[in-house]
């Protein structure tokens, strides 16, 4: 469960790089800041879920 939860978490790192890069062009391309954005929110609900499937587990 751990080597997942550090997973999301890198994934989620990684896409936040990927949004601040994206967003200093100068000519932003709003599909594809929308989708890293849905990207991350996604990750950061399944960072929740193993969080809270870590906690239930002990």
């Amino acid at each position: 469960m751990m080597k997942k939860l550090i997973a999301l978490k890198a994934k989620h790192r990684s896409l936040e790089l990927a949004l601040r890069s994206l967003v200093s062009r100068p000519h932003v391309n709003d599909y594809e800041i929308q989708e890293l954005k849905k990207q991350k929110l996604q990750i950061k609900e399944a960072i929740h879920r193993t969080n809270k499937e870590a906690q239930t587990a002990y």
